[in-house]
Parts: structure tokens; sequence; C-alpha cells
């Protein structure tokens, strides 16, 4: 019964007709004909039914529409009602975890899917194009089986977000009725002889296949997650860091298209525009990424390749070897992804080639003659025929070539960052482990293992980056060749070997390049360390008048650098040359061969500007060719260096009889203290907490136990082959008791500490521990870590060390007092009472929560020292090892110490204490007293049996602590604290305001916007360009070279469009000239000339590469000349700066200006600017050729430009966020580094390495997590504005083939338009991330900006030189008229109402507590400081009225502290080279070291190393005396200056002062009252104002004078 069969179909096929096929045919009426399913020709076959329905073609389409239609009903409802209630999602934090099996499978099949359907709709197009009328059919069911794809994965997507397994029904029903519907059509085709040469054919099988799987991937959720058809579905749990609500990094844990796409990232820029981006932001790693995963996953490797090869493990071959095997398997997926890009990236040549080719024929397809079903088929070859299919298929293949690309970036940058986290915590823990001799004896220095994880870990993470280049590249290069050598036959290749030829001239480009950069990297360290002195020492400059002298020498070293910068940008600039003019080289020969040589050769559009494109393609691997050999070799340097790092020596490697043990265990230790700290994943600190209940348990101590150390026999040595250093060390301490280590300097008191620690290599003897395990072991000590050698260090629990060089951590006091510890208030409170650190607090700028360490505030030695020991009196541990407390304090302080500190705190509370030191006074109290001679131990016992059986002993130590010897201990070291304490009260009474002036602050943005409070203005201020910063870098090129720069960008982009439309218009000629010749049909016609093309062709190619090499050079000249011009008016605003400035300012915060922004402006800047200029005019200038071509083109532009503008300015915002948050996330991780091997000895006395391996893993995750932000960030930026290229490629190809095919357009303008389409498409992103880049960069700029905004000190005066006497002053008289000073306008007066007369030749002392205004007295005869009233007026003329260099330079001032610079001898007395040798020498001879000089190599030309470190400070102090005798001058002040001499030597020196200087007036500023009992006149001042002034013996007969007091307390 057919007729009742089709009457059904009918009812789809027909769409506005009674319900019989053969009425509805009969109807083509013109308003049927658009809207007919079947297509309306007369008797056309679409509606024969008699072979049955299922043989009918159009019912088979209509078939298949069903299961779209049916999916398209269901899933509508429950999207927007899923949509709409957002209740059913399961609470985790992000809306990502991706738990149904068989994920990625399904997305990339529905990609394929979708593609394919794309094909099907086109071929459906295609071949109706051919027939009169319009048959449905053939393209209706493809597009909506299209959008029921894209529903069935959106509806997927939701569905596995919020956990609703059992929705996923509805797609196993509709995957089933798909592949129904399809088999039946495919079976059709097969029985009605359709084959493999018709495209539908072959598409239909495709689509038979995919939705075949995709129903396999829906019934294998069903299998694993059984939530149908099983009675228990199986419970998930998301993964953990999906329920961390800390992890915001989601690229592992979104779906494909969000991965490919970073569309995760969207919000996060957005946030990052309303407010900065900061750590908190960012959050956590997720686990898979974080430094600690990545390091046991390193080490697992590592422990695979020692058990391979056992002979040698550490070889650099090994380490190779361990990172392949840990990190291989992302690269190889990067690299697999990196050639698909590049494969996928030919498409673009080829598709423009295609284009052009069928534009020129007019786009006529060939009438397809194939007709079966009633409709017609086309083969693949006519498909692909079609210019419109082509510019299609060109689209897709860019978004697709353009997404695996950025994958393949992605991938490889992660691995590198890490690979980087888990190289750092490998160099940590062999940090950890390290001998200590290998550091005292210098064989690795603390700046070499900074070196290694600072600049090697980067070298290997750049190398990853750059590694899938290596196999990318070679493949590029041959399939590039190949295509061309298809194109254009023998003549491609001379164009090739032009490319190939040059790149060696590159590569030797690139070798000088990084050389040229080496030698300025050693002149800028040089004139950093130049700068450095200088500014440390700048008070002394000043008060000398030097600052001259000074500035001279550091710009000689930079004229020195300056020429090695010239000879880098000549390089940069002759690489920039060759990378823009070896592609056009290679056009010229190409083409000019091609036209020439090959007589009748195709040179038609398609083929000249297909070949155009693959230059440029390939061009670029051999550009980067250079930079990935580079990197290489540098990777390989680094591995090297790791080696030979982790081939060190550990502590503890005995060799001796116990060392076989170890080896069997060595990987133990290695592996067993990272583990274990995994179980920690909360803080230290709440561990802590269970053991404060226990902690202060008394110690029972049972009779044959009572030792807490016990040596017995033992040989001890630095270095395993050096003699020992101590030897026959037989001692016990005892338990809970104080016991003193005293003896000479050097023999060995600080190396018994370390022995017993077990710091020292030991050769032979035993070392006993009898530790009580206390609260701190139980934490640090795993059974697991015992071995037997490790005997004595397993027994031995946490001790709290104070070593004798104080060690601080970059951390706050508190921190750095109570050191990891629980904080006990009442506990911290006695503890700065002991160690009397209060009154430093109260002056420090943010009490014990400021700063201190490298990055803070700079404390004295006392001050070091006194926190070092907080640290060790505040910890709860047994055992207390300090190591020579009292060297660098004052008597009371020590007295204090000891009391309060040592016997009330410790010894009370039954602590076992080892106390260092030379305080024989403080023997009494010990219980236990050892003492040391020359490396071995001279006696031990109580002071009782010392006297009964050391009699000489005891008395030598008798003599040593009488009265009058302890007056001179005390003095010496009072007089050392006085140093010490006093550095630094005025520094930091000023740098409160330092502090809040964030160091690298931009000091321009707080005057722009003065309500800094005001979020608004701030982050208006965030998403402008610094154009003021530009402006002032280009104005400093001058008037000559900014338009010498821009002219020739501008005309090299202009020749460069010439020379492309030179091209278009040669070929289009020869295709007319071709055309013409056809039709005429003669066989004479003489042949194309091509010459006179050629021609121009070659005029304006040479004209491209001269300007090349003009404007690369115009942009690094224009470079060197800012660089130079900066950094002298830097330099001089800084030296003739006021000595305000620099107290206020962190010396760090200047040098930073002259170090990192100088180096930026030196070298990057005019890289990134020429960078930036060619992208942008290349966008320009191909966006104005597109639409030169195709005016229609501008109205698609308009949208493509604000999508464009938008993107930009929040990827700027968050880009320049996360740049500076990796830098800033870097410096904590260096210091961390360098903090750690400066304390080795006291972490590991500490027991304390586990927490020091935590904090590394944070500062490292949190590195790492702000280079992967940053990362994500470029990607997201490079996709987005690949696609937008992408879209431009698409309506420029569009626009120009329908232009064409209306005869407006000769098909070489078409390929003209194209090339530069894919133009615009490639330099997008340059660039943006060009842009962001120079916004970063002119930073520095502006930075420097605003320094050299710093008002200079007014070195005028009013009397011109002649006016002032030659010889002035001659008598030194002084005269000072109520005289008041401050340091600054907006400071109280430090001097108040001051007058003092001083006559000629006398000597005067004044004294008085700290902070009295005694030094702020020396400095007003400067004019250091703001004198607002009164005056000094000496020999008769206002000191005000001087020009500053002329007064300063006839004064003499010795400070208290004594700086040296580095150089020699003579340049330190007599930098200004004016005295003879011989006045020298009575200038040394003077301050008693003539011998001292006379002994060194050189004498007066003997070396002086940076800061004087190669003399005492005593001999410092002493240079700096004979420095002040060397300028002749009638007036001489000494503030403190003899504070670090012993005393014999100042009574020497107060002799000399006293005879040499009889004639000159010398005031003296002394807090030692004895220096001034003899001298003609005391001051004696009192916050600012002058107090007592008198002849000393007359105030020292007063009874309540205040002098006589000082003079009382001083005994």
């Amino acid at each position: 019964m057919p007729g009742r069969e089709a009457n059904p179909g009918a009812v789809y096929v027909c769409v506005d007709a009674p319900p019989s096929p053969a009425r509805c045919a009969q109807r083509p009426s013109s308003s049927t004909m658009s809207l007919a399913f079947c297509g309306n020709e007369n008797n056309s076959a679409a509606y024969n039914v008699e072979k049955g329905v299922l043989n009918n073609g159009c019912f088979v389409d209509a078939l298949n529409v069903v299961p779209h239609v049916f999916l398209l009903f269901i899933t509508f409802p429950i999207l927007f009602i899923g949509w709409g209630s957002q209740s059913s999602k399961v609470h985790i934090h992000h809306s990502t975890w991706l738990h149904f099996p068989g994920h990625n499978l399904r997305w990339i099949l529905t990609f394929i899917l979708l593609f394919v359907l794309v094909c099907e709709i086109a071929e459906g197009i295609v071949s109706d194009g051919v027939s009169e009328s319009r048959h449905l059919h053939l393209y209706m069911p493809a597009g909506m089986a299209f959008l029921a794809a894209i529903t069935s994965v959106v509806y997927y997507h939701n569905i596995e977000t919020s956990n609703f397994p059992k929705l996923l029904i509805a797609l196993l029903f509709y995957w089933t009725l798909a592949f129904i519907t399809k088999t039946i059509k495919f079976v059709k085709f097969c029985d009605n002889g359709v084959g493999f040469s018709q495209l539908r054919f072959c598409l239909t099988g495709l689509l038979v296949i995919l939705y075949g799987m995709l129903l396999a991937v829906e019934i294998n959720v069903i299998r694993v997650r059984r939530y149908v058809f099983f009675k228990t579905p199986k419970e998930v749990k998301p993964p953990e860091d999906l329920q961390d609500l800390g992890v915001r990094f989601l690229q592992p844990f979104v779906n494909l298209l969000s991965k490919g796409t970073y569309w995760w990232m969207n919000t996060f820029i957005k946030t990052a525009h309303k407010k900065p981006i900061d750590l908190k932001a960012i959050g956590k790693l997720p686990i898979a990424m974080r430094a600690l995963t990545n390091y046991i996953r390193l080490n697992e490797a590592f422990e695979a390749q020692k058990n391979k090869r056992s002979p040698y493990p550490q070889g650099s071959k090994s380490i190779w070897c361990a990172l392949c095997w840990a990190f291989g398997r992302p690269l190889v997926l990067s690299s697999t992804f990196r050639i698909l890009a590049d494969l996928l990236g030919f498409a673009g040549p080829l598709c423009i080639s295609g284009i052009v080719h069928h534009v020129g024929k007019g786009n006529n397809t060939i009438r397809p003659q194939i007709k079966i079903l009633g409709v017609f088929f086309i083969s693949s070859q006519e498909f692909l025929a079609n210019a419109y299919v082509l510019a299609v298929l060109l689209f897709f293949a860019l978004l697709l070539q353009r997404t695996i690309l950025q994958a393949s970036y992605y991938v490889a940058i992660e691995t590198g960052i890490n690979l980087r986290g888990a190289i750092q915590t490998k160099i940590y823990n062999k940090i950890m482990q390290l001998s200590t001799s290998n550091m005292s004896m210098g064989e690795m220095t603390a700046g070499q293992i900074c070196n290694l994880v600072a600049i090697d870990t980067n070298q290997l993470m750049w190398f990853f980056f750059l590694c899938p280049n290596l196999w990318a590249m070679p493949v590029q290069i041959i399939v590039g060749v190949l295509l061309l050598y298809y194109l254009l036959g023998i003549s491609a290749l001379i164009g090739a070997v032009v490319i190939i030829v040059l790149a060696p001239v590159q590569y030797f480009v690139a070798t000088k390049l990084s050389q040229a950069q080496r030698s300025t990297l050693e002149y800028s360290n040089e004139r950093l360390k130049k700068t450095n002195e200088m500014l440390r020492g700048i008070k002394l400059l000043k008060l000398y008048a030097w600052e001259h002298i000074f500035h001279s020498s550091v710009e000689e070293t930079r004229q020195k650098e300056m020429t090695s910068l010239k000879a880098f940008a000549l390089y940069t600039s002759i690489s920039i040359f060759m990378n823009a003019a070896i592609p056009i080289a290679a056009v010229l020969t190409t083409f000019v061969v091609h036209a020439h040589l090959t007589g009748n050769a195709d040179f038609s559009p398609s083929v000249a500007f297909a070949s155009l494109s693959l230059f440029h393609i390939l061009v670029t691997p051999l550009f980067l060719l250079s930079s990935v050999v580079r990197s290489t070799v540098k990777a390989l340097v680094s591995v090297q260096k790791l080696s030979e790092f982790l081939s060190s020596e550990e502590i503890g490697e005995e060799h001796d009889k116990c060392s076989e043990p170890r080896s069997a265990d060595n990987h133990s230790k290695y592996q067993v203290v990272p583990l274990k700290v995994v179980n920690r994943k909360r803080p230290a600190r709440e561990d802590w907490n269970n053991y404060s209940s226990h902690m202060r348990r008394p110690v029972n101590i049972t009779e044959g136990d009572d030792f807490c150390v016990k040596i017995t026999n033992g040989f001890f040595t630095w270095t395993p082959e050096g003699s020992a250093t101590l030897s026959n060390i037989d001692i016990r301490i005892p338990q809970g008791q104080l016991t003193m280590i005293v003896g000479q300097v050097g023999c060995g008191k600080s190396s018994l500490l370390l022995a017993t620690l077990g710091e020292m290599q030991k050769t032979s003897g035993n070392v006993f521990w009898n530790s009580i395990p206390d609260s701190e072991t139980g934490e640090d000590v795993s059974p697991e870590k015992e071995t037997a050698v490790d005997m004595e260090v397993r027994k031995r629990g946490s001790v709290a060390y104070a070593s004798q060089k104080p060690w601080l951590l970059n951390a706050t006091v508190e921190e750095n007092i109570i050191f990891e510890s629980p904080f006990n208030k009442q506990r911290y409170k006695a503890v700065i009472d002991a160690c009397s650190l209060q009154p430093d607090i109260d002056i420090l700028p943010h009490g014990d929560q400021t700063q201190i360490g490298e990055r803070g505030i700079n404390l004295s030695g006392g001050q070091r020292q006194r926190i070092s020991v907080a640290r060790a009196l505040y910890q709860q541990t047994n055992v207390v090892f300090l190591d020579d407390p009292f060297s660098a304090l004052d008597i009371h302080l020590s007295d204090h110490l000891m009391q309060e500190g040592i016997l009330k705190m410790l010894r009370e509370d039954k602590r076992t204490i080892i106390l260092v030191t030379h305080k024989l006074q403080y023997l009494p109290h010990a219980d236990w007293i050892i003492a040391m001679k020359d490396g071995t131990i001279q006696r031990e016992g109580t002071l009782k049996d010392i006297q009964k059986s050391e009699s000489e002993l005891f008395e030598h130590w008798k003599t040593l602590m009488n009265r009058q010897d302890q007056e001179l201990e005390k003095e010496t070291i009072i007089e050392r604290k006085t140093v010490l304490e006093r550095k630094n009260p005025r520094r930091t009474r000023y740098s409160r305001e330092t502090l809040l002036k964030d160091d690298e602050e931009d000091e321009e943005e707080i005057t722009e916007s003065d309500d800094d409070d005001n979020l608004s203005s701030v982050l208006h201020q965030r998403a402008k360009m610094p154009w003021r910063a530009c402006g002032k870098y280009l104005s400093s090129a001058g008037i000559l070279l900014l338009p010498l720069l821009v002219l020739s960008q501008l005309l090299k982009h202009t020749v460069m469009v010439a020379i492309d439309y030179w091209l278009a218009k040669w070929t289009s000629d020869v295709i007319s000239a071709k055309s013409d010749l056809e039709q005429k049909n003669c066989s004479v016609c003489q042949e194309f000339n091509h010459s006179r093309y050629s021609r121009v062709f070659s005029i304006l190619c040479c004209l491209g590469i001269i300007l090349c090499l003009v404007t690369s050079i115009a942009v690094e000249w224009t470079g060197l000349k800012v660089a130079k011009k900066l950094h002298y008016c830097l330099l001089n605003k800084i030296i003739l700066a006021p000595m305000r400035f620099f107290e206020t300012t962190p010396l760090g915060s200047i040098l930073n200006r002259f170090s990192a922004d100088c180096n930026t402006i030196d070298q990057h800047i005019p890289a990134t600017l020429e960078c930036l200029s060619r992208s942008t005019l290349l966008c320009v200038s191909a966006l104005a050729v597109i639409s030169y071509v195709t005016p229609m083109f501008l109205i698609a532009l308009l949208p493509l430009a604000i999508i464009c503008y938008f993107i930009q300015k929040y990827f700027r915002v968050a880009s320049r966020d996360l740049q500076q948050l990796d830098d800033s996330t870097q410096l904590p991780l260096l210091c961390h580094f360098s903090e750690t091997v400066e304390g080795l000895t006291t972490i590991r006395a500490f027991r304390y390495e586990g927490r020091f391996r935590q904090k590394l893993l944070e500062y490292t995750d949190s590195n790492n997590i702000a280079s992967l932000f940053l990362t994500a960030a470029n990607r997201w930026l490079e996709v987005r504005m690949e696609y937008i290229g992408a879209c431009v490629v698409l309506i420029a190809a569009v626009t120009s083939i329908t232009k064409s095919l209306y005869n407006q357009l000769s098909s070489g303008l078409v390929g003209l338009g194209l090339t530069y389409a894919l133009m615009v498409s490639n330099y997008l992103n340059w660039m943006v991330r060009n842009l962001a880049d120079m916004e970063i960069q002119l930073g520095a700029v502006k930075r420097i900006n605003g320094l050299l905004k710093t008002e200079a000190e007014n070195y005028e005066g009013l009397l011109s030189p002649s006016q002032i006497p030659q010889n002035w002053p001659d008598r030194g008289e002084i005269q000072i008229q109520n005289l008041s000073v401050r340091y600054d306008s907006n400071l109280k007066p430090v001097l108040k109402h001051v007058s003092a007369h001083i006559s000629p030749g006398q000597k005067i002392g004044i004294c008085g507590r700290t902070g009295s205004g005694k030094s702020s007295f020396s400095l007003a005869f400067f004019r250091m400081v703001d004198t607002f009233e009164g005056r000094i007026i000496i020999d008769g003329i206002d000191i005000a009225k001087l020009p500053l260099q002329t007064l300063r330079s006839r004064l003499s001032i010795i400070l208290q502290d004594p700086i040296l610079f580095s150089g020699t001898i003579r340049f330190n007395l007599d930098p200004e080279k004016k005295c003879t040798d011989s006045m020298l020498w009575e200038a040394l001879e003077i301050a008693q070291l003539k011998h001292v000089v006379k002994a060194l190599p050189g004498g007066l030309d003997a070396i002086v190393t940076e800061g004087g470190e190669n003399f005492s400070q005593g001999q410092r102090q002493l240079f700096c005396l004979a420095r002040a005798f060397v300028r002749k001058t009638s007036i001489f002040i000494m503030d403190e200056a003899t504070a670090s001499i012993d005393m014999a030597t100042e009574n020497i020196l107060q002799k000399v002062v006293m005879t040499a200087f009889a004639d000159r007036t010398v005031v003296t500023i002394a807090h030692r009252v004895h220096t001034i009992l003899n001298a003609d006149l005391v001051i004696v001042m009192k916050r600012g104002v002058i107090l007592e002034y008198d002849k000393p013996e007359v105030l020292l007969e007063q009874e309540d004078s205040v002098f006589a007091s000082f003079v009382q307390a001083d005994k």
C-alpha cells in the first residue's frame, strides 16, 4: 500500500499543500519555490515513492530531522528551569567539577561533529546552487543537526556541573536516534550506488561513525556511574582542590572549550579591573602544581636514576634523564600540539592560493553531471573549487591553529614553572644538608647558591618553554620549503637558500649580542658598586665636599658601560634589521629569478601571494633558532652547575668506619623529610598548641644520667683533609645547670659548640646526647630518619642557639624573637625586658612590628645581638647555647642580661645552658666551667675545683677580674656599644615616613591624585597609559632623533605596502596579458616583458631593506641617547640632594633606580618600543590595504575594533598587576634562600629544617601561582586577538571574493588583501602584549622622573669667591648666636637658642645623653641641617653666606662611623690628590698607623676592600683620623671619633691631638666623659639646649653639676 505509506511522509515534505504528493509536485508557484523542502522542479524525482518510502532521498532526509527536533524540544525547558534554579548545585566552590567519564573525548567528538556538519551544510548549498530550484532537504537537516549538536554539549555541560546525571538519559536517546537515522541514510546511499567519489557519501559515513562514538561515550557514563538501570548509583566526591575555596587557578579543572579559550579567566580579568590583584585574589596553587608534589615527582626520578647507575649518581646526564622522566610527558604533548599547529599554519597560504586562483577563473564551479535520487552530487574537488568554501575553511583552520598553538605554549610554560619549583625545592633540601665547612671554607658562597636559584633554575625553565621549538622547527622548515618548491619550482629553492645562508649570520649576531650583554653587565655591576659606596658614604662626601670626585668616578664607569651598551645596541639593531630584511631579500631574489629564468612560468597572483605568505611563515623558525640554541647552551651549563652543587658534601658524612651504612640509607634521608612536611597541611603554629600544656615540666635527673652532653675522646675538623681543629675533647655538660666556656680568642670555643651540635666533621670519638624528648623534638625527629650513624643527631633535641654573629630573619622584630613558637605575652615581655630591648623598640618606626633584616630597617650590632639572644631566651627548649652574647653590649646591658635573662629565666627554670664568654667576672655564677686553650680542653670543673687544682689559672683570672681591668673592660665594651647603639637613632627617627611611603611606590602617582583613599581615582590611574612618562622618554631623545624615528618608521611601512602592491599589479598584468593572448589566439605574439616590473620591484625592495636598517638604528640610537641622559640627570640630582633625603629614603629604593630601572631603560625599552611600533604600524597598514581593496570591510571593522579596544584595556591592567606580583613574590623567595644559607647552623640547632622547608614551599608556590596566572592572562589575550584576526581574514575574504565576482577587482588585489589579513592575525596580539610590556617598563621612567623632582641643596652663596680670603678660616674663632636648628621644616627643632663663643685654638668638649643634640651641633657648622634662626660666625664671616663647597672644604670633621671606600689607602686619605707622600706618611704617623701601612704590600697604594673590611673597626677609625689630619684646617670637629679604639691607643691619640693641634680649634663630642676632662671648656647639652658651659674643673667642683654626675658614672 504505497499510497498510504506516503501520506505521513508528505506532512513533512510538503509544507503548504494538502497531503498528496502528486498535487504537491504540480504546483510550482513562486511562493512555494523558496520554501519547498524537497525542491519543486516539475516531475521531480524527489517525490517518487514507487520503490518504497525509504528509497526516497527527500523522505530519508526528513527522517533525519526527527532526532534533532526531539532533542531541542526536550532540552530547552530543562535548560531554562535548571538555569533558573541554581539550588540543585552541589555545594562545591567551583561549578567546574568534571566528573563524568569520557569527558574530553566527548568534547573533541562534538567539535569534529560540528565541523563535519558545517561541511555538510556547505556541500548542500554548493551542490544545490547548480539546480534550478532550491532543495531545502540538502542542507536544512544538517543545519538542525548543527543546532542540536551545540545544544547537546551545552546541556551536557550544565548537567555535569550541577551533578544531575539522571537527566543524561535524554542525550542517550538522542545519540541512539541520530545514529539510526544516519545509518539508514548511509545504507540507502550504498544501495543506490553512491560511492566515495561523492563528497556527501563520505560526510554521511563520517557522521555515522561520530554518532556511534558519542553513543558509546554515553553508554560508558552509565556503565561507570550507574545512575540508571542500576540499583545503587556510584558515589563520587569532588577532588580536594575544588573543595578548597582558596584555589582560584581553574585551568586544570574546566572543560575543554574553557581550557582552549581560557574562558574561566574572564571573571578574573574583569575583577582585576575593579580592584588591584594581590596574592589573596590569585589564591592557592592546585595540588598537582605545588612545589612539593613536583619535588616528590622529581625526587622519584632521581632515585630511579640512582638505582640504575650506582658509580656516579649525580652527573649532569643523570639530571637530564631525571628531568625528562619527571616532566617529559607534558613536553611531548606540547611538542605534538606545536607540530600540529605549524602544519595547520600552512592552510593560510594554500587557501589564499586557491581563492585567488578561483577568483581569477570567475569562481565557476564545473556543473556536476551526476544526479542520483533526484538531486545532484559533487566530488570533493568540485567542492574545494569554490572560493567561498575555501574562505570558510581558512577561517576554521585559523581558529584551530591558533587555539592549538596557544595550548602548546601554555603546556610548555606550565611544565617549565612546575620544573622550576621542583628544582628550587631540591636545591633547598640540599642546602639544609650542606656541611658547614663547605660554606665557611668558601667552596660555596651564599652568592653562588643564590645565583643557582635566581638564574640557573630560570634558565632551565626557559629551556623547557622553548624546548618544543627544537622538534617543531625542522618540521616547519622542511614542509615550508617543499610547498614553495611545489608552487615555484627551482626558484623557490634559491629564495630558501638566501634565508638559510643568513641563518648562521643570525646566530653569529646572537652570540655577539650575548657577549655584549655580558660585558655590559660587568660594567653595570661595577657602576652599581661605586654608586652603592657613594650612597653609603654620602654624609662623608658632603661634609668633605667630595661629591664631584665620586660623581666623576661613577660617570667614568658609566662611560665604559655606555661603550659596551653601544655594541649591544649595534648588534640588537642588526638583529632587528635582519629580521625585517631577510624576508624582503628572499622574496626579491625568488620572484625576479622566477620571472626571468623560467620563461613560461606560472607567475599568477595565486602563486605569488601564496609564496609571499610562505616566506613570512618560514622566517619565524629561523629567527627563533638563534634564541633556542642560546637557551639550550645556557641550560646545559646550568645543569652542569646544578650537578656540581648536588654532589657537594653533606653534613655528617664521616670518612671513617661508620660511613658504610649511610649509603644504603641515604635516600631515606632525602625523602622522608619532605614527605613528612606533607602531613602538616596546616601552618606549623597550630600543631604547637597541644604542646604548651606540658612544656615547662621540671626535669628529673636520675643519678647516672645527670649529663646533658658528653663527648669522649673527640677529634673534630672543619675539612676532611685538614688537621683537627679540636683534639682530645673529653667533656661532660651537666644537665639543667649553667656551664661556661672560657679561653682566649681563637682557642676553639665556638667550634666546640658547633661540634656538639654536629656541625663539624668528626674524625674520631663520640658525642652522646642525653636529651629528654622535649616539646620541640616531638615534631621534628622522626624514626625513619634514624640511621646508625645519626646516633648523636638522633639523640639531640632542639637547641636554642644564639650564634656569635647574630643572624636575623627578614621579618618583624617580634617574629624574630618568637621564631615560629607560640606567642606568650608574659614571656615575650619578660624576654624583651631581660635583653633591655624596650627602648630600642620604642624608637623603631613601627615598634616591634618593624621589618628588620636585609629588606628592613638597619639595626646596630648591639641591637642585632640582643634580638638574637632574646630569641634563644624565648624558646622553650631544654638546652640553650649562647655564643659570646655580651660581645657587642656595654657593661650595664651585660649585667642586666646576665641577671634577668640567663640566671633568672633560664637557670631557675632548670634549663641546661652553655655560655661562651670573655667576661670573667661572671665566672662565680657558673655551675661548671670549661677552660680551653688552642683547641684542647685545658681544665673543666667548678670554680672551686679550679681554685684548688689550677691555682695559677685561677690567679690569672682573678687579676683579670680585678677592678681596674674591669673598668678597662667595661669601657672598651661601653665604647663599642656606643658606636653600635648610637649608629642609628637619627636614622630610625626619620624613617617612619619612609616605611609608610612604600619603597617602590610611584611618587608621581601620589602627587597626581590628591585623595589617595579614593579608590576610583586610583583605579582610573591604573587603567591609564603612562603618557607623561612616555613623553618624558621621547623628549629626552632630543630634537633631531625624534622626527627621524617617526618618519623612518612611517616611510618603511609605506615602502613595504608599495612592494606588495607592485607585486599585485605585476602578477595581475601577467594574467590579463595571458588571457588577451588566448583570445587573440596568435602564435607569433611576443612574450610578456617582465623586465620593467622586476626593475621597479627590485628598487622598491632595496629601498625597503635600507629603510629597515635606518629604523632599527634610529630606535637603538634613541634608546642610547635617552639612557645616557636620564642616568646623568639622575646621578646629578641624587648627589646634590640634601642629607635629609637620604635619611628618609631607604637606600635600597635609591639603588633600585640605579640598577633595575636604569637597566630597563638601557636594554629593554628600545626593543619593546621597536616591536610595538612595528606591530602597530603593520596592523594599521594591513587594515588600510584591506579597506582600500574592499571598502565594505570598514563596516565590519568597527565592532571588531571596539571589542579589541576593550580586550586590551582589561588585559593591560591585569597584566601589569600580575607582572608586579610575579616580581614581588620572587624577592621573598630569594631572600629566604640567602637567609637560610646564612643561618644554617642556627636552623639546624633549633631543628627547624621542616618549618623552613614549609616556608620555602609557600614562597615557591606563591611565586609560581603568580607566574601561572600571568601565563594564563597572556594566553587569554592571545586567543582572543587571534580569533579577532581570524574574523578579519574571513570578512576580508568574503568581501573581496564577492567584489571580485562582480568584476570590480583584479585577482592580484584579492591576493594582496588576503595576505595582509593573515598578517593582522599574526600581529594583533603582539601589539597588545608590547603595549602592556611598554606600560610596565615606562614605570621605570616614571620612578626616575619622580626622583628627578628632588630639590637640590642650595650650593650657591651670597659671597663671590673673590670676597672670601684665600686662607679663611685662619684663626678658628667661632661665635654661635641664638642658634636654632631642625632637620626639616616640618619637624621640631633639635637645637634651641644655643649661644656660645669659642676662642681661637681652644679645645672644647661637648657631652650629653643620646639624642641631646650633640651631633646636630657639629652638623650645624657644615649647614647639613636647616638653620632657621640665629647664625654661626667663623673668623668674622657668617657661614650662611658662603657657597657650600667652600664652607665644607675649609673645615674638618671625623664621624663616629668609620667610612672607607674601596680603592687605595692614598685615595682614602686624599682623593683630591693635593698632598705629597711625606704629608700622607706624617698623617699616618700621627694616627698610629704608619707601621700597619708600611707592612702592607704597596704601602700607600695598598688596596682597601669595600667598606674597609680588610681592616679592623679600630684601624678604620684611625684611618678616618688620618684623613682629617691631612686636611690642615684650623677648625677640627671630632664626633665620638674614638669609640672603636682600645684605651691605650686612645690615650696616645688624645696626647697627639693636644700637641699636633695646639694652635687649632678642636671641638670634641664625646660620651665617654674622661676623654674631655682636659679640655679648655665643656658644654653639657640636654634636649637641644646648653645646660652647663664652663671649664671642667669648675664643673667638677660643683656638687650638683650634671657633668660631675657623668664623670662619676663613667668610673
